[in-house]
């Protein structure tokens, strides 16, 4: 009997020994899961925050491109300003009030007709561009006498501030022994100008009167400069 009571309290110890290592090893795997389900918690985290980072970082660098573009923004403003100042100083078409315009006499004695020279001087402060025909008015005690183009080719001429360019007017002697036609003025407008300048006339007092037979007053080009057009 003393036998059996010691391999019962053996078996009794050998079973509570077994069953201690069960709990041991299920409490061993129950930690080593939740330090499984830690690290992989921890490891989400450690992503979510990299890719969080890493979402700041790309919109910080969309922001520095966006002050980048502004920069440049501002630049072509800056461009666009500079062409447009550059732009005024190249000038254009000369325009009436970017001319001073004169006449004068230029008859040579031996002319068929005789001749008035008008002269347009820049005094814009710019260089700029004329060419074609002038208009020409020639105010007579009859009325309005608009002269005729001669036809001739015309130039396109840069004229530099300061300098001058003419073009002639021709118109028919009186030689008719009356008192003809009476001219008290001339009026100019410029070419593809709307403007006028009324000026004094330089030449001969009277025109011949004609049955329209006559020869008419002819005007030359800008820059033709000669005489009788």
């Amino acid at each position: 009997m003393r036998v059996r009571k010691l391999t019962f309290a053996a078996l009794a110890v050998a079973a509570g020994l077994s069953l201690t290592a069960c709990q041991n090893d299920d409490a061993g795997a129950g930690q080593s899961g939740s330090s499984s389900a830690s690290a992989g918690s921890a490891a989400s985290t450690a992503s979510s925050t990299s890719s969080a980072n890493g979402g700041s970082g790309s919109g910080s660098s969309d922001q520095g491109g966006g002050k980048a573009s502004a920069g440049k923004s501002t630049g072509g403003k800056g461009t666009a300003a500079g062409t447009g100042s550059g732009g005024s100083s190249k000038g254009g078409k000369c325009r009436t009030d970017d001319l001073a315009i004169t006449a004068k006499d230029g008859t040579i004695d031996g002319d068929p007709d005789a001749t008035v020279v008008v002269e347009l001087t820049n005094h814009s402060g710019r260089d700029c561009t004329i060419s074609g025909y002038a208009g020409v008015d020639l105010k007579t005690a009859s009325g309005p006498l608009s002269a005729k183009r001669t036809g001739q080719e015309t130039i396109s001429a840069t004229l530099k501030n300061g300098k001058a360019i003419d073009f002639p007017i021709s118109y028919p002697f009186n030689k008719t022994g009356g008192s003809g036609i009476r001219i008290t003025g001339l009026v100019v407008t410029p070419p593809d100008e709307t403007k006028s300048v009324t000026l004094d006339w330089p030449g001969a007092r009277t025109l011949p009167v004609t049955d329209g037979t006559g020869a008419p007053v002819k005007i030359g080009p800008i820059g033709s400069a000669g005489q009788g057009g």
